[in-house]
């Protein structure tokens, strides 16, 4: 059971120098993605005048954070594994692949990140809105929160099944770009009801900078129940006890 591996792990791990060189490294990587993610929506607004949302500024939307995200967990998969989002280090936490500390330091790192991309968009772009995520007209508080869910669950089953599972082999290489794909179909399918997060960084970035916190809390707690979910899922029918032996605490 995943819940077994659980590890608190030592508070002298924030201190330790390869867990500081993997925040940093999940630090510049959110810094990366969120500025290429939220920058498009800016420069969409610039270039429609903030006119309303069409189905090209969906698809434009989805292939920003498809390509950024493919970058994002590419150069971070080597010093951190790439985790570029809080619902992904907490279903690696879940499955005893991190632990409690470290997951706090990425956590910081991410949130931190998501929040420097957006002053630098603030300031580059002369003061243009960093949009906070909302719910559209009509989209209530379950619907956004059933949809954050949903599609996170999507995005760390495929992140435990290409770069977690111990059995998969020449798979993990193309890890990054399987889940920039399944992050960039997700936006095509929630973008237009609460903006497709599926990462608590991501929106907490904008939310900080534009101060706008209307619903916030979906952001979270939809995440990180559809990460869980899929931790624990892909833990108990797919990763076989025997695999423990190879696969130790705080690998991913």
């Amino acid at each position: 059971m995943p819940i077994s591996r659980i590890a608190i792990g030592s508070p002298s791990e924030f201190g330790k120098a390869d867990a500081l060189k993997a925040a940093l490294a999940e630090f510049i990587s959110m810094l990366i993605f969120v500025f290429a993610g939220e920058g498009s929506g800016m420069a969409y607004n610039k270039l429609t005048n903030n006119g309303a949302a069409t189905p090209a500024g969906l698809v434009a939307a989805s292939l920003s954070h498809a390509f950024a995200l493919f970058v994002a967990v590419s150069v971070g998969a080597n010093i951190s594994g790439g985790h570029v989002n809080p619902a992904v280090t907490f279903g690696a936490f879940i499955g005893g692949h991190i632990t409690l500390i470290r997951g706090l330091l990425y956590w910081i790192a991410q949130l931190l990140g998501s929040v420097v991309a957006c002053l630098l968009l603030k300031i580059a772009t002369g003061g243009l809105e960093t949009s906070a995520f909302s719910l559209s007209s009509g989209v209530g508080a379950t619907n956004a929160l059933v949809f954050e869910i949903v599609m996170t669950f999507g995005l760390v089953y495929t992140v435990y099944a290409t770069a977690v599972d111990p059995k998969k082999g020449d798979l993990g290489t193309i890890a990054p770009i399987a889940i920039g794909f399944i992050v960039g179909a997700n936006i095509l399918a929630g973008g237009a009801f609460d903006g497709a997060s599926m990462n608590p960084a991501v929106s907490f970035g904008p939310a900080v900078v534009s101060w706008t916190w209307t619903n916030h809390w979906v952001y979270w707690v939809g995440p990180l129940i559809g990460s869980a979910v899929a931790a624990v899922v892909y833990e108990i029918f797919f990763i076989t006890p025997s695999s423990y032996e190879q696969l130790p605490v705080a690998d991913y």
